[in-house]
């Protein structure tokens, strides 16, 4: 065992051995007592006393105390608070159930779960988005969207309107790693970015870990979106649902046997489409999804969960080109409790990304995707009132198919042909520790080892002084190496591999009672790559992993913050500032070629990245009237130097803006409930717009004219903003079991032509240039009817 393993577990036995003996420990599961639903992130505060503990992704908490007699407070937004006195003489279990402040329509909230353990918690650089009653919160075409609602968080952007992706602290959105109950996402949009594909009847709780990120997650270098299902009404059958003007959605939910198992089936469908073909327009485009998951309790210590998704997007113009593409997930977990201490997850995990497309006019199909199958096995340990760890193992393996080529009629005249696979595997370990040291410091430090193997069967390409880009000094111009020879790999053969240690620290010290200053730390490893040249994911791209020519992106990041609770709790304060650093950013020589480009490390050249900014995020938490505003001043980078002295690199070498670069973003939401049956909803956004590259020339060449460019990314899009606004109307309930809700909004309230692109061109009639805006939204009205039986 490494040292440094031996010293932590020699330390914590040794903190164990010292008060064992004379405490004891108080642990349970916290549901809702309406429908028996865990709930994730419940505080339980020891009146009286510094301790805490909030319930973990199940539901499930442990206190170790000193034999006495004590009030504990279970608090949770949108529940009544309770107070139970309990006797703390010897171990016990203590389950509580919790009930619910009204019975509402349930909706994405972006909000923070608690304003008291916010302040202790060594936590830095997370935002929790639960389920809650915010549905007055105005959305394009009526559909709530978690993803977009992410966008009204200090520090996270996008590429622009109808973009898909999100950008955390400018990084890019393949940075991200996306969670669905613990299987991967990667694509997170549907319809190229109008909708998010996370259906929200479907979501228990949603956590975003911008910085300080905890060592049980790796694989990306900017963020963490940690998304759960719900696991569905043991209790009793149950239906709610929506309908919108271009799509609808119904979820069920009910017990299979009551109080120990339940299930929860919910799908959502567009259907504008078939509006088009009511005018003779043969072109489509649409998408559904659904969202499984099943869950039987066996004994106190032994639940199973079984939880899937799938959903599609079909593009179709004119039956003759047809795009479809969408994720695939399903995982089989074993929840056991080893003792009152001692909380442990097995997790066995499908997930994939398929991208597909038919051109019958060319006549043939073309198949992509990734696919990875990973298995992971986490320990809580709650070993005293001060320290907790947390350690477990994971092991994933990709399966990465680039394409796949074959005739869709037999006088196509288009060949078989199959783009090489690639195969990975990484496994990783990781130890953390939550400790409380003295009354007004908390903190949580660990480590993250990952491994990465590049496997076989596959073919190496060869190069001269083992560089696939080469660099013309006449022409100062990079070019594709041609390869002096191949190596052949056989199957699960190793041909390149990596190892990396990924620290992890978070601290809080509180200066008062109702106010902190929290410190964090994380490096991140990114083995996957993904080939775009676009600041925004499409379907089309491609995952490759890392290998001897294109490396591994190692993230470091630094985060420190000031929170504070204001006036009973009312209000809330966070302000931070982060400084990230990205190494092995990859970077494209210009005239790449991406599509279907067996040798991607010709065109590939590696740089790196940097992002640093302030964030301050304000918020009113109780009352008729609550929201909050998010601004964030921040800049984001990068360069690629040349490897050589002579050589020019991208840019000349120099810093340059990244696509994800926003210097101002201000995000401004409320709600007001007027009454019993009316409330409203406003969002505003205001941000720098999207860098771009615009032509600062022209020349003519052999009568053709011919644009010449600046430096990359030195030139903006229009300034982005746009006003929202929603009112929501709840009838007086007619039926004992049925209760509904209009949601009438208006996105984009005066009509702002926001720039999507600005293109150049020559006119045909006047044979001047003109510069085109492409905008894709003007003010869009919506209106949703949603329903609960």
């Amino acid at each position: 065992m490494p040292n440094y393993l031996r010293f932590a577990f020699i330390f914590c036995l040794f903190t164990y051995g010292i008060h064992a003996q004379e405490k004891f420990t108080l642990s349970g599961t916290l549901t809702d007592e309406k429908n028996n639903e865990t709930l994730i992130g419940v505080n339980i505060l020891v009146k009286g006393t510094k301790s805490f503990a909030v319930t973990n992704e199940y539901g499930f908490y442990s206190l170790t105390l000193p034999a006495a007699t004590y009030d504990i407070e279970f608090s949770y937004l949108g529940y009544e608070t309770q107070v139970q006195k309990i006797d703390l003489t010897q171990n016990q279990k203590l389950n509580i159930q919790l009930k619910e402040k009204g019975e509402l329509l349930e909706e994405v909230v972006v909000t923070s779960n608690d304003t008291k353990s916010n302040i202790r918690k060594p936590e830095i650089s997370v935002n929790k988005l639960t389920t809650a009653t915010i549905k007055q919160m105005p959305v394009v075409l009526g559909e709530v969207d978690i993803i977009k609602s992410l966008l009204f968080l200090p520090g996270v952007t996008n590429a622009g309107e109808g973009q898909s992706g999100f950008n955390v602290r400018g990084g890019g959105a393949d940075q991200n790693l996306i969670l669905l109950d613990e299987a991967t996402i990667y694509n997170s949009s549907h319809l190229f970015g109008f909708f998010s594909v996370f259906n929200p009847d479907a979501i228990k709780d949603l956590k975003l870990y911008k910085g300080g990120i905890p060592s049980r997650f790796g694989g990306r270098a900017s963020s963490v979106l940690d998304i759960y299902q719900k696991e569905g009404n043991s209790k009793g059958f149950h239906m709610n649902g929506g309908i919108g003007l271009i799509s609808s959605r119904l979820m069920a939910e009910g017990p299979i046997q009551k109080g120990k198992g339940s299930f929860i089936v919910a799908g959502r469908g567009s259907y504008a489409h078939l509006f088009l073909k009511l005018s003779n327009n043969d072109n489509s485009a649409y998408f559904y999804d659904l969202n499984t998951k099943i869950n039987y309790k066996f004994n106190k210590n032994n639940t199973v969960f079984v939880s899937g998704y799938f959903g599609r997007d079909v593009f179709d113009i004119n039956q003759s080109f047809t795009n479809t593409y969408g994720n695939a997930t399903l995982n089989l977990r074993w929840n056991h409790l080893y003792s009152d201490k001692l909380f442990s997850n097995l997790s066995l995990i499908y997930s994939d990304y398929y991208y597909g497309l038919n051109l019958d006019f060319v006549g043939f199909n073309w198949d992509s995707g990734i696919k990875n199958y990973n298995l992971k096995y986490d320990f809580r340990h709650y070993l005293t009132d001060k320290i907790k760890l947390f350690y477990g193992v994971n092991g994933m393996y990709y399966d990465f198919n680039p394409g796949t080529i074959e005739p869709s009629r037999s006088d196509s005249g288009i060949n078989y042909r199959q783009l090489e696979k690639k195969f990975a595997f990484e496994p990783a370990v990781y130890l953390s520790a939550e400790q409380k040291i003295g009354d007004r410091l908390n903190i949580e430090y660990g480590f993250r080892y990952s491994w990465f193997y590049r496997l076989g069967s596959s073919t190496l390409n060869l190069y001269a002084n083992n560089n696939p880009v080469t660099f013309d000094n006449e022409l100062k111009i990079y070019e594709k190496a041609t390869p002096i020879g191949t190596k052949y790999y056989g199957s699960n053969k190793i041909m390149a591999d990596y190892n990396n240690l990924e620290p992890r620290l978070a601290l809080s010290y509180e200066l008062t009672s109702k106010s902190s200053i929290k410190l964090g730390y994380n490096r991140m490893v990114q083995y996957l790559q993904l080939v775009s040249n676009t600041a925004s994911p499409t379907p089309l791209d491609v995952w490759t992993p890392s290998d001897q020519y294109i490396k591994p992106q190692i993230a470091d990041q630094i985060a420190l913050g000031y929170f504070s609770n204001l006036n009973d709790d009312n209000y809330s304060l966070e302000v931070e500032t982060f400084y990230k650093k990205v190494k092995n950013r990859m970077d494209y020589i210009d005239g790449a070629d991406l599509i279907a480009n067996e040798a991607i490390e010709q065109v590939i050249l590696n740089g790196e990245m940097r992002s640093y900014g302030l964030e301050v995020l304000f918020r009113k938490n109780t009352g008729n009237w609550t929201g909050w505003i998010a601004y964030t001043l921040s800049k984001s980078e990068q360069r690629t130097p040349g490897r050589a002295p002579g050589e020019t690199g991208i840019n000349n070498g120099q810093w340059y803006r990244s696509g994800y670069d926003k210097r101002h973003n201000l995000a401004l939401t409320s709600t007001y409930k007027y009454s019993k049956k009316w409330s409203f909803g406003a969002n505003f956004v205001l941000q720098t717009g999207q860098p771009v590259t615009y032509p600062n020339g022209q020349y003519t060449y052999l009568g053709i004219t011919v644009p010449s460019y600046g430096t990359r990314n030195e030139n903006t899009l229009p300034l982005y903003h746009h006003l929202d606004v929603s009112a929501t109307l709840t009838p007086k309930q007619t039926r004992k079991k049925w209760s509904g809700e209009w949601v009438f909004s208006i996105y984009n309230l005066y009509g702002r032509k926001n720039a999507a692109s600005i293109s150049f061109r020559q006119n045909q009639d006047s044979g001047q240039n003109e510069a085109v805006r492409l905008s894709i939204f003007g003010l869009v009205p919506s209106v949703t009817y949603n329903f609960k039986f």
